[in-house]
């Protein structure tokens, strides 16, 4: 990932006073839908439009009074996207990867955490009622998971959007890692380069 050095979780967790951590997560349900009647979606991947205008995964800083990580994590989900998410917890075994980035002395933390249709719907109808809708989340969007006969609309479209730090880089990581492109694959997609 672009200026972010790649850390084992305990190398991270190890850094010392004066890093601060942050947890996202993407959160990602199958979903049996089909667009058109013909394309089928495979999977509902959610992130988020930013105050920023750029897009991201639900989530933020762990704050001193977070007991772990995932407990960080889990506050900031609810305070993003609303009690839905009460229904599940990240945990530790969701846990995908950790980076250090080059500026201020913050490590990501990045969690890919599956949920079943309902549970993630529930999340979309209540995401308006949270906390942070409004400020620090303009609204949830679903990432396209295919490409349309032109060879550009679906996800090579999507992805020209702006994401903050890694989160583009992250998104394909766990796309190709989780198996949630119909060919397992990002490798074959016309892949915009990140600007």
């Amino acid at each position: 990932m672009a200026g972010a050095r790649r850390l084992e979780l305990a190398e991270a967790l190890a850094l010392g006073p004066g890093w601060r951590h942050a947890c996202h997560a993407l959160l990602y349900a199958p979903d049996p839908g089909m667009l058109f009647g013909r394309i089928p979606l495979r999977y509902a991947v959610l992130m988020q439009m930013r105050f920023d205008g750029r897009l991201g995964f639900p989530g933020g800083f762990v704050d001193t009074q977070d007991s772990s990580l995932e407990d960080g994590l889990n506050r900031e989900l609810r305070e993003e996207l609303g009690e839905a998410v009460a229904a599940f917890r990240v945990e530790r075994a969701d846990y995908r990867s950790s980076h250090a980035g080059s500026g201020p002395r913050v490590v990501a933390h990045f969690y890919a955490k599956r949920l079943t249709l309902e549970q993630l719907l529930a999340v979309e109808t209540g995401a308006t009622r949270a906390k942070d809708h409004g400020l620090e989340v303009l609204g949830l969007v679903r990432v396209p998971l295919y490409t349309l006969r032109d060879g550009v609309g679906g996800l090579p479209t999507f992805l020209e959007n702006s994401f903050i730090g890694a989160a583009r880089e992250q998104l394909l990581e766990a796309l190709q890692d989780l198996g949630l492109l119909e060919s397992g694959s990002v490798s074959g997609l016309k892949i915009p380069a990140r600007h």
